[in-house]
């Protein structure tokens, strides 16, 4: 029994720590656009960050940008600047201020703040307070951005 709780705890613990190393939309800290600091703890995943990148329902970047190395996907925009080589235009703090939120760094541009929970519009109510993707999303999207050279 003793041994249960014991884990328990040390569960409670490790999941309030993984909270606590997540920073908040809020709490995120800009200078001229860019965000040194990490979100996570954990680094990003470009193989996850890449499926984000592509998802329709989350990233949905492939609505506004076309992406060579995402080819077998169909309907690539022409909104937004072209991805082949962002990683090289880039820096890590860059790219991560443009995802978390473009208009840090962009004046009038119409790229989502992908990072946010408050000061939007959302239609629908089940939307409201939350920002497109996690803390660990955006870092995912940021690693894959980074993979991307010129070809």
């Amino acid at each position: 029994m003793k041994y249960a709780f014991g884990l328990a705890v040390a569960a409670a613990i490790s999941a309030s720590t993984a909270i606590a190393d997540e920073v908040k939309p809020t709490a995120v800290t800009f200078v001229d656009g860019t965000v040194e600091q990490a979100l996570t703890s954990k680094a990003g995943d470009p193989v996850e960050g890449r499926k984000v990148f592509a998802n329709r329902k989350q990233g949905n970047c492939l609505a506004c940008h076309m992406n060579a190395d995402l080819a077998e996907e169909g309907f690539h925009g022409e909104v937004g600047p072209p991805m082949d080589g962002v990683g090289e235009r880039w820096t890590q703090a860059e790219l991560r201020g443009i995802v978390t939120n473009s208009k840090m760094m962009f004046e009038g541009t119409i790229m989502p703040a992908f990072y946010i929970d408050a000061g939007y519009a959302r239609p629908l109510d089940d939307f409201a307070g939350k920002s497109i993707l996690t803390a660990q999303q955006v870092e995912d999207v940021v690693a894959y951005l980074l993979t991307l050279k010129e070809q």
